[in-house]
């Protein structure tokens, strides 16, 4: 070693080493600070880092060759030692370009989830820039509108609302949330409101670099505010190179204070919460008071009656019978709204339990608005009931793949798996759900329920005791103890069942019993289960807990009493295909 430090000295290569790497790192940083200040992309300053890179041992080789003007030869090791320098750097420029596929990937992945290649897009809330903090419904609404405008455009993908405002006050880096929504690209912006005038910055962002595409901005009264809206879905399938096959899509004009009428009511309507649906609903009235032919304004009024009724908040035959009523009075206005043929698909399949017509109605709605993920999760539904689960679990795949952050539809996809006997996925669809929304009801008992079906009941039961629901806990308790041989458990725990839950959980009762292998039990809950009209009679096609009562001289006989003998389901005519 003395030696070659020595021949290093007379060479000078140390001194090189040090002049280069100091010029490195000014050059480096110097570029950093360019990309950052004039939002270049990243691309570039990982170009002149390589380039850097390089030239490290590019100055190595013509310091050692040209130190002493060659007058030396070079030794075995000390050609080992360039050697291996060599090795490093290729080693290292491996990983570079490892995390630089890293990067890639994020705009490359909905490239290879979505076979089609076709473009990709979330829509984040616009941020509510306005002096008044109850606007935020106005800034929230307008970047809905515009993802709902988007996403009627079929050559575009559209990360659903749902998922793309789950980001929403997390500060996360646009390639982040762009990365777990599975898009290449990001728009995003602001909403500035003071009485009459409108301020409405959009940008769009390529999410593989952080790129801003392109920016613009309005001020304009609230009567442009359609405008701006059809502006910016101008300029984003422009941009996009979007292959429009019509018309492009535009904005329902309808009257301002209408239109924040109903986007207030629309926002008061996803709380959630009892006391707001009444609110809600005077809101969707007032708007329809200055703007009777207001179709979104009609469909949102019969969604909310309709979650009323469903949540025992309003009579159920009232509910769906109003929901009905302006479903209808929205499709006299605009023959083609889809929503309006989802929601009288949706009360014809849960309420009126007629199957053919829930799937005229929602086979009409998907031809009219093929990529809707609500409308499509109400066919998947649909489809689960008539037991074709390949289908269901298609439209679910679909539905996930452009809501991906919503626990709902993973949730929704746990079930269909675990009806098809597809248990791991089953699992992991229902903790996808669980981990995206800790505590969720129902999730743990579908994971033991699936756990159960694998004949592993020590790891179903202790899932089962994690189910914060005590409705769906105690129910699948009765099959966890049922399956470890503990009887007098079993027994308790469907006595607390029945004592609590006998009117709306007829058909899980039902299940339960036909589980255990207590046939007479499990017919007469199911004349119950009639008699509550419970809405879990329209999934008992695809119940993998009725099998053991399949050969019962009594389970067809049944099933053609409610209209869901295999015969019956296979002539209800439903063709509704994956979006391409």
């Amino acid at each position: 070693m003395p030696p070659l430090l020595q021949r290093l000295k007379e060479r000078k290569l140390i001194q090189w080493v040090i002049a280069y790497l100091a010029g490195a790192w000014f050059v480096v940083e110097a570029t950093g600070l360019v990309v950052d200040q004039f939002t270049w992309p990243v691309l570039v300053g990982q170009v002149v880092t390589i380039f850097a890179f390089f030239g490290f041992f590019v100055v190595l080789v013509l310091a050692w060759y040209h130190g002493e003007k060659g007058r030396q030869r070079v030794s075995g090791p000390e050609l080992l030692i360039i050697a291996l320098l060599l090795l490093l750097s290729g080693g290292v420029l491996s990983i570079m370009g490892g995390a630089g596929e890293s990067q890639e990937s994020i705009g490359v992945g909905v490239r290879t989830a979505f076979e089609d290649g076709k473009p990709s897009i979330a829509v984040l809330p616009f941020v509510n820039m306005s002096d008044d903090a109850s606007n935020e419904y106005f800034s929230d609404g307008i970047s809905e509108e515009l993802l709902n405008l988007l996403a009627k455009i079929p050559d575009l993908h559209v990360a659903a609302r749902t998922s793309s405002f789950s980001f929403k006050g997390q500060g996360l880096e646009i390639t982040e949330i762009a990365d777990r929504l599975n898009v290449a690209h990001v728009l995003e912006g602001s909403v500035r409101k003071a009485d009459n005038e409108v301020r409405i910055t959009a940008q769009l962002i390529r999410a593989e670099d952080g790129f801003h595409v392109w920016s613009e901005s309005w001020d304009r009264t609230l009567q442009d505010i359609f405008a701006i809206q059809d502006e910016i879905a101008a300029y984003v399938t422009e941009q996009l190179k979007v292959t429009l096959l019509g018309a492009a899509p535009t904005a329902e004009k309808v009257d301002p204070e209408a239109y924040a009428l109903f986007l207030q009511a629309r926002q008061l309507g996803r709380q959630g919460r009892a006391e707001v649906y009444e609110r809600a609903i005077a809101l969707y009235e007032q708007a329809l008071a200055i703007e009777p032919e207001y179709t979104a304004a009609w469909v949102g009024l019969g969604n909310t009656y309709s979650v009323q009724a469903g949540g025992g908040l309003r009579p159920v035959d009232e509910g769906n019978r109003l929901a009905r009523e302006v479903a209808n009075r929205a499709l006299s206005i605009d023959p083609g709204y889809a929503e309006a043929f989802g929601l009288l698909g949706y009360i014809a399949d849960v309420y009126d339990n007629d199957r053919a017509a829930a799937a005229r109605h929602l086979e009409r709605a998907l031809e009219l608005d093929p990529a809707n993920t609500a409308i499509l999760r109400d066919a998947g539904s649909l489809a689960s009931s008539l037991g074709r689960l390949d289908q269901a679990i298609a439209l679910l795949e679909y539905v996930v793949a452009r809501d991906p952050v919503n626990p709902g539809p993973h949730a929704t996809l746990g079930v269909y798996y675990l009806f098809a006997g597809r248990l791991d996925e089953s699992i992991a669809s229902s903790r996808t759900a669980l981990a995206l929304s800790p505590g969720r009801e129902n999730a743990t008992m579908l994971i033991g329920w699936a756990l159960l079906e694998k004949g592993e009941p020590e790891a179903a039961l202790a899932a089962i005791q994690e189910e914060p629901s005590e409705f769906w806990r105690v129910a699948a308790l009765v099959g966890a103890y049922h399956a470890l041989g503990q009887s007098a458990e079993s027994d308790a725990a469907l006595a607390k069942l029945i004592e609590g839950y006998e009117q709306s959980a007829a058909v899980q009762i039902a299940s339960i019993l036909a589980f255990r292998g207590d046939a007479d039990g499990a017919f007469e809950w199911l004349d119950k289960a009639v008699q509550y009209r419970d809405p879990g009679l329209s999934e008992i096609a695809s119940y993998s807990t009725f099998a053991n009562i399949h050969d019962d001289p009594r389970w067809l006989p049944f099933l053609e009493s409610i209209g869901r003998s295999p015969q019956q389901l296979a002539a209800i005519k439903f063709e509704v295909r994956v979006p391409q």
